[in-house]
């Protein structure tokens, strides 16, 4: 249907407002078809119902924080059982998942799914499975026959595109095989080299540098490095394909841990051209992986209720939208254009038209540094007051405002976090993100905050509380704290980083510490208390923790 149709239905229905039938009907004759929405599906909408959600795997950010949005809005959002997901040392169960989504499937009104979990088994696993190509393929499939059996259940999946090994590092405690340790440096530069030189944009040294690469790479270590991506690159091609064949209602596909110059990035690139026939509502590629569910679950929740939110937004002053943060391999005004698309929803030229206000955090100068580094102090920076005051004059002209703090790389910006307490804005905000990479923030972060528009104040308030909790409290500073505790702990493990025997150790003075924090900067709502806060480490490392209450 068209977005004059979709105006048309939503005002006989008495479901959508004045501004928002003009705006559409001025934006149909200029905008594509934006979804296949019949009567039929329009008449049977409602603000509740089974959702199914098979997640990346089982971490807190990925799994329960992702469902606890769509449940804020009384969705009913079943998932496997924990047995049947990866986690950081087991991959999950490919073929247990199958067998569970098909039992599931009667009822439901959408399926959100993980294509990495349902082929590999989770997003490590997609990076150190022993899986033959028959394998991958015959899973791919598995899709078209769900979509066959199940034809009335819209499926929104979002998968990964392999990451490219950014540092020496990333290669270790088994989350890549063991034969890239000794090459990580060099395969990385050699994606970069080959990326820029297909691109045209490397110079004869360059090129030089490249030819030095491919001969001193271990043969071993780049015929395992280059099958594996071969794996994942046709598996995403083939789903791309399905995509194109209605198989899915939307398919988000995402370049883990990417950079401007990487074998993601060449990946990305040669995907966007397979599937470049495909609609930008029906396909979207991206940098980003742990936010890629909350995006498709919006999308999903948007379409069953058959709406199409709108959002302005605006950036911190310096580089701002052409920022290309660490980890992203485009500009974040790219990236955050496109999926907002993705989520369902549509930009508009001002925010007196939007139903949100993403204001969006970037340092000045285009720079991503981490949160735990000693630059992320509470002293003001350049854009720091810029930012601050514009999302005061936004709120106290009652605009509905989230911010994505994005000007450091997992967790917030403390300098901006002081100012918005000290400017009691940190509960009048509709959402708020800082954690992992930027687009991890801004993707999650468009997904919930599009979605608010439908929850009440408390469940706003209460979903903004985690992030604050995890992004500012956990994150910038209770996990440095909390670090060098536990390293002279005797049941830590200091060569691998794994928690052992400190997992309970870390969980109460975690919890102590965050408690701590919050009691001195978080001005907490009348009808929420820290009392039974606590917090865990179910990957058994410091990186995330679980919170609860």
């Amino acid at each position: 249907m068209t977005l004059m149709g979709i105006s048309i239905l939503y005002a006989i229905r008495g479901q959508i407002h004045l501004k928002k039938i003009i705006m559409l009907l001025a934006l149909a004759v200029c905008l594509p078809i934006i979804s296949g929405i019949t009567a039929a599906e329009a008449a049977a909408a409602s603000d509740s119902g089974k959702i199914l959600f098979v997640p990346l795997d089982n971490r807190p950010i990925t799994d329960k924080e992702t469902r606890q949005v769509a449940e804020k809005l009384g969705y009913d959002v079943v998932v496997p059982p924990e047995s049947l997901l990866g986690t950081r040392e087991q991959p999950g169960d490919p073929d247990g998942l199958w067998q569970w989504l098909d039992k599931n499937a009667p009822g439901a009104k959408a399926a959100v799914v993980s294509t990495d979990a349902m082929l590999y088994g989770s997003l490590v696993a997609s990076r150190n499975h022993e899986l033959t190509k028959n394998t991958i393929n015959e899973r791919v499939e598995h899709f078209r026959s769900f979509h066959e059996k199940h034809p009335g259940l819209p499926i929104y999946g979002f998968g990964t595109i392999l990451r490219t090994l950014l540092s020496a590092t990333h290669s270790g405690n088994g989350m890549e095989p063991a034969i890239y340790q000794q090459n990580a440096v060099l395969l990385r530069d050699y994606s970069a080299l080959r990326d820029k030189v297909e691109m045209g944009q490397a110079t004869k040294k360059e090129k030089k540098e490249l030819e030095r690469l491919t001969r001193e790479i271990r043969p071993e270590a780049m015929e395992e490095w280059t099958h594996r991506h071969g794996l994942n690159f046709d598996a995403n091609k083939a789903l791309i394909d399905l995509t194109g064949q209605g198989v899915f209602t939307f398919f988000f596909l995402g370049g883990d841990d990417s950079a401007l110059y990487s074998q993601t990035h060449y990946e990305t690139r040669h995907l966007r051209e397979h599937g470049k026939n495909i609609g930008k509502t029906k396909l979207q590629i991206t940098s980003g992986a742990d936010e890629l569910a909350m995006v498709m679950m919006c999308r999903a929740i948007c379409d069953d209720r058959m709406d199409i939110p709108f959002i302005y937004t605006v950036y911190n002053e310096g580089k701002g939208r052409t920022t290309i943060p660490k980890y992203c391999n485009e500009e974040i005004g790219i990236d955050v254009d496109n999926t907002i698309v993705a989520a369902g929803g549509m930009q508009v030229p001002s925010p007196a038209r939007a139903e949100l206000v993403m204001a969006i955090n970037t340092d000045a100068d285009g720079r991503t540094v981490d949160a735990n580094g000693p630059d992320n102090t509470i002293k003001p920076r350049k854009g720091t007051m810029y930012f601050v005051n514009m999302v005061k004059d936004l709120v106290d002209k009652g605009y509905p405002v989230a911010v994505a703090d994005i000007a450091y790389g997992n967790g917030a910006d403390n300098a901006l976090m002081d100012q918005l307490h000290k400017e009691n804005l940190q509960f009048k905000l509709r959402a708020y993100g800082g954690w992992n990479t930027a687009t991890n923030t801004t993707g999650f972060l468009i997904g919930t905050g599009l979605l608010t528009k439908w929850m009440d104040k408390q469940a706003r308030e209460e979903l903004m509380l985690i992030r604050y909790l995890d992004e500012w409290c956990y994150q910038a500073n209770v996990r440095q704290q909390l670090g060098a505790a536990v390293w002279m702990h005797p049941g830590y493990s200091q060569s691998t980083g794994n928690l052992d025997g400190a997992r309970d150790f870390a969980s109460q003075q975690g919890t102590e510490l965050m408690k701590e924090f919050a009691r001195k900067n978080i001005n907490l709502p009348a009808n929420i208390s820290l009392k039974n806060l606590r917090i865990s480490h179910p990957w058994n490392r410091l990186f995330e923790c679980d919170i609860a209450f």
